[in-house]
């Protein structure tokens, strides 16, 4: 298959990948409404278009946390990443830092943080919920710094897992999964050995490092189920601040109250994000609720958003709504599925030419050029 656009990568995953993953990184929860208005909002936004301003000399540079980056963006933190390319997580982190950008690791990956930091000379971020088994919690904590992590990004938006039908329906979970799997991949034979025979083994690394035990793909989401901790407020997380001595940064934030909130905490930095629609459906897209958050507290600390990213322009119009920093999920995830580090490193590139036309054409000479006044009109 022919890549030319980023979105290109859907398909090209679409076609390589048993439904049970596909569907499981594609979907969101409930009727996937706001799956759905996170893409159409932000496709929604026009930019204003300036000319004959002299755009030889553009600057992508970003300083997130006193660390300079390539480009305004950054690999969000996706679960099971090593189930779409054999030892996915390390393919990811390889590809991030060949291009200059963050790549977040998460709690439920399949590669371990032992496994994944050696593999790349600049230090990685680290994603953590907060779990019933505070035991744990702490024990990845202190393997995370011991590795030279060197920002957490906690979190909060999931207390219970939300209603993700589509995992019912594919095979991910549901009655007789395993042996819906195991079919699947018999239908996908480049899956099946790449990842299924040699990208083993299909466990949760950081957690059956501390349990001692595998913990694989099928005790998944039953792990999940029994450890999401609905009783988490504030001060669930004042230990970690107080243990934690890098920047910490609050994921899960679509409300100014709570950006507020995250401000007097102590954080570092928030993700607005509705965790790509697949927690509570209905809610306000990312790009509906960014503008608002950014006028309270964009002086206060640094403002990433997610959710909804699927280009380059969408990119330009995070940040001209008030974002420092984009992260993207299920993006690189396809390409990633697709064609490994190779495809990331691509995806990568796209985004970098399509964020280079857009600087361009609007007028913006570096990334703190992009702002509300890129924008035809703000939201």
């Amino acid at each position: 298959m022919i890549i030319s656009a980023p979105t290109d990568y859907r398909n090209a995953a679409k076609k390589k990948l048993p439904p049970f993953l596909f569907h499981y990184i594609d979907g969101g929860s409930y009727s996937e409404r706001t799956l759905a208005r996170n893409v159409e909002d932000l496709a929604d936004i026009a930019l204003k278009q300036r000319v004959l301003n002299n755009m030889s000399q553009l600057s992508l540079d970003t300083e997130i946390f006193g660390e300079k980056f390539a480009l305004p963006i950054a690999l969000s933190p996706v679960g099971l990443t090593g189930m779409y390319a054999r030892r996915g997580e390390v393919l990811s982190a390889k590809a991030a830092e060949n291009k200059g950008i963050p790549f977040t690791m998460s709690t439920v990956s399949v590669c371990p943080i032992e496994e994944v930091a050696p593999e790349i000379s600049r230090p990685m971020w680290f994603q953590l919920y907060v779990l019933k088994d505070r035991g744990f919690m702490r024990n990845v904590l202190e393997r995370a710094k011991a590795a030279g992590v060197t920002t957490l990004v906690f979190t909060v938006d999931m207390p219970v897992p939300g209603a993700r039908y589509r995992d019912m329906h594919s095979g991910m979970s549901g009655s007789f999964a395993a042996s819906r799997r195991i079919l699947q991949a018999m239908r996908h034979p480049h899956w099946a050995f790449d990842v299924g025979v040699f990208g083993k083994p299909h466990d949760l690394g950081n957690v059956s490092a501390y349990r001692g035990e595998p913990t694989n793909l099928q005790d998944y989401i039953g792990w999940l189920g029994d450890n999401f901790d609905p009783s988490i407020s504030w001060k669930d997380l004042e230990w970690i601040r107080d243990f934690w001595d890098g920047p910490m940064v609050i994921k899960g934030i679509l409300d100014v109250d709570d950006a507020k909130d995250a401000v007097k905490f102590g954080a570092d930095g928030i993700v607005v994000s509705n965790h790509g629609g697949r927690q509570l459906d209905g809610v306000l897209s990312s790009a509906k609720a960014l503008p608002a958050i950014a006028d309270a507290v964009k002086n206060d600390l640094k403002i990433f958003v997610d959710s909804g990213i699927r280009s380059g322009l969408d990119v330009v119009r995070m940040l001209a709504l008030g974002a420092d920093c984009a992260m993207l999920g299920r993006s690189y995830i396809y390409a990633l599925a697709a064609q490994g580090q190779q495809g990331v490193e691509n995806l990568l590139d796209l985004y970098e030419k399509e964020i280079r036309v857009a600087m361009t054409l609007t007028g913006a000479k570096c990334i703190n050029d992009i702002n509300r006044n890129s924008l035809i009109s703000s939201l």
